[in-house]
Protein backbone atom coordinates (compact mmCIF):
# COMPACT_ATOMS: atom_id res chain seq x y z
CA UNK A 1 0.00 0.00 0.00
CA UNK A 2 1.38 3.39 -0.99
CA UNK A 3 0.38 6.60 0.74
CA UNK A 4 1.63 10.15 0.55
CA UNK A 5 5.28 10.33 1.59
CA UNK A 6 5.61 6.90 3.28
CA UNK A 7 4.35 3.41 2.52
CA UNK A 8 1.76 1.77 4.77
CA UNK A 9 4.45 -0.38 6.42
CA UNK A 10 6.55 2.71 7.09
CA UNK A 11 3.59 4.50 8.69
CA UNK A 12 3.09 1.46 10.93
CA UNK A 13 6.76 1.71 11.92
CA UNK A 14 6.23 5.40 12.72
CA UNK A 15 3.26 4.41 14.91
CA UNK A 16 5.36 1.75 16.67
CA UNK A 17 8.28 4.12 17.22
CA UNK A 18 5.95 6.86 18.48
CA UNK A 19 4.47 4.42 20.99
CA UNK A 20 7.98 3.50 22.07
CA UNK A 21 8.82 7.16 22.59
CA UNK A 22 5.64 7.50 24.66
CA UNK A 23 6.83 4.64 26.92
CA UNK A 24 10.30 6.21 27.17
CA UNK A 25 8.74 9.51 28.21
CA UNK A 26 6.70 7.68 30.86
CA UNK A 27 9.95 6.19 32.15
CA UNK A 28 11.89 9.48 31.91
CA UNK A 29 9.48 11.57 33.94
CA UNK A 30 9.20 9.12 36.83
CA UNK A 31 10.89 10.17 40.08
CA UNK A 32 13.11 7.09 40.26
CA UNK A 33 14.60 8.05 43.61
CA UNK A 34 11.08 8.34 45.00
CA UNK A 35 10.03 5.02 43.48
CA UNK A 36 13.13 3.08 44.55
CA UNK A 37 14.18 4.67 47.84
CA UNK A 38 10.97 6.04 49.32
CA UNK A 39 8.47 3.68 47.67
CA UNK A 40 6.24 6.53 46.50
CA UNK A 41 4.96 4.79 43.34
CA UNK A 42 3.91 1.61 45.07
CA UNK A 43 2.49 3.55 48.04
CA UNK A 44 0.38 5.59 45.61
CA UNK A 45 -0.79 2.39 43.86
CA UNK A 46 -1.61 0.81 47.24
CA UNK A 47 -3.78 3.82 48.10
CA UNK A 48 -5.56 3.60 44.74
CA UNK A 49 -6.09 -0.17 45.12
CA UNK A 50 -7.32 0.27 48.69
CA UNK A 51 -10.03 2.72 47.57
CA UNK A 52 -10.85 0.94 44.31
CA UNK A 53 -14.50 0.22 43.55
CA UNK A 54 -13.68 -3.34 42.43
CA UNK A 55 -12.61 -5.55 45.33
CA UNK A 56 -10.56 -7.89 43.13
CA UNK A 57 -8.14 -5.01 42.43
CA UNK A 58 -7.26 -4.66 46.12
CA UNK A 59 -7.06 -8.44 46.46
CA UNK A 60 -4.74 -8.71 43.47
CA UNK A 61 -2.58 -5.87 44.75
CA UNK A 62 -2.36 -7.43 48.21
CA UNK A 63 -1.46 -10.80 46.72
CA UNK A 64 1.08 -9.74 44.07
CA UNK A 65 2.47 -6.28 44.82
CA UNK A 66 2.21 -5.67 48.58
CA UNK A 67 4.51 -8.54 49.62
CA UNK A 68 7.32 -7.28 47.35
CA UNK A 69 7.02 -3.51 46.95
CA UNK A 70 10.67 -2.79 46.15
CA UNK A 71 10.88 -5.47 43.46
CA UNK A 72 7.59 -4.31 41.95
CA UNK A 73 8.83 -0.71 41.82
CA UNK A 74 11.84 -1.84 39.80
CA UNK A 75 9.67 -4.06 37.59
CA UNK A 76 7.23 -1.24 36.75
CA UNK A 77 9.88 1.40 36.10
CA UNK A 78 12.22 -0.78 34.07
CA UNK A 79 9.36 -2.45 32.18
CA UNK A 80 8.48 0.98 30.80
CA UNK A 81 12.11 1.50 29.77
CA UNK A 82 12.34 -1.95 28.16
CA UNK A 83 9.06 -1.46 26.30
CA UNK A 84 10.17 1.91 25.00
CA UNK A 85 13.55 0.67 23.81
CA UNK A 86 12.07 -2.49 22.29
CA UNK A 87 9.52 -0.53 20.29
CA UNK A 88 11.85 2.27 19.17
CA UNK A 89 14.56 -0.15 18.09
CA UNK A 90 12.10 -2.75 16.85
CA UNK A 91 13.71 -5.50 18.91
CA UNK A 92 11.47 -8.34 20.14
CA UNK A 93 8.67 -6.08 18.96
CA UNK A 94 5.73 -8.50 19.35
CA UNK A 95 6.86 -9.24 22.91
CA UNK A 96 7.09 -5.50 23.66
CA UNK A 97 3.69 -4.84 22.08
CA UNK A 98 1.99 -7.60 24.07
CA UNK A 99 3.77 -6.52 27.27
CA UNK A 100 2.77 -2.91 26.71
CA UNK A 101 -0.82 -3.88 25.95
CA UNK A 102 -1.02 -5.89 29.18
CA UNK A 103 0.59 -3.10 31.22
CA UNK A 104 -1.80 -0.54 29.75
CA UNK A 105 -4.78 -2.79 30.51
CA UNK A 106 -3.50 -3.18 34.07
CA UNK A 107 -3.15 0.60 34.40
CA UNK A 108 -6.61 1.00 32.83
CA UNK A 109 -8.20 -1.24 35.47
CA UNK A 110 -6.24 0.35 38.32
CA UNK A 111 -7.17 3.88 37.25
CA UNK A 112 -10.80 3.17 36.26
CA UNK A 113 -11.96 6.29 38.12
CA UNK A 114 -9.48 8.73 36.49
CA UNK A 115 -10.63 9.75 33.00
CA UNK A 116 -7.37 11.53 32.15
CA UNK A 117 -5.40 8.34 32.74
CA UNK A 118 -8.06 6.30 30.97
CA UNK A 119 -7.58 8.21 27.73
CA UNK A 120 -3.83 7.76 27.69
CA UNK A 121 -3.94 4.07 28.53
CA UNK A 122 -6.78 3.33 26.12
CA UNK A 123 -4.94 5.09 23.29
CA UNK A 124 -1.67 3.30 24.05
CA UNK A 125 -3.48 -0.06 24.22
CA UNK A 126 -5.19 0.62 20.89
CA UNK A 127 -1.89 1.57 19.23
CA UNK A 128 -0.30 -1.60 20.64
CA UNK A 129 -3.10 -3.73 19.25
CA UNK A 130 -2.94 -2.11 15.79
CA UNK A 131 0.86 -2.34 15.68
CA UNK A 132 0.72 -5.98 16.76
CA UNK A 133 -1.99 -7.10 14.34
CA UNK A 134 -0.41 -5.17 11.45
CA UNK A 135 3.03 -6.66 12.23
CA UNK A 136 4.70 -3.26 12.52
CA UNK A 137 8.14 -4.83 13.06
CA UNK A 138 8.53 -5.55 9.34
CA UNK A 139 10.01 -2.10 8.61
CA UNK A 140 12.72 -0.09 10.33
CA UNK A 141 13.39 -2.67 13.04
CA UNK A 142 16.15 -4.87 14.34
CA UNK A 143 13.66 -7.75 14.12
CA UNK A 144 13.44 -7.31 10.34
CA UNK A 145 17.20 -6.84 10.02
CA UNK A 146 18.01 -10.11 11.80
CA UNK A 147 15.00 -12.00 10.44
CA UNK A 148 12.92 -12.43 13.59
CA UNK A 149 9.13 -12.83 13.47
CA UNK A 150 8.83 -13.00 9.67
Amino acid sequence: MQTIWLSGAEWLAVLRIGLGLWWLESWRHKDKKGWFERGTGIAWAADVADKHRWTFVKGGFDLVVAPRPKAMAYIVVYAELALGLGLVLGFLTPVALIGGLLLNLLYLVLMIHDWAEQGQNAMMALISLVALLAMSWQTWSLDATIGLFL
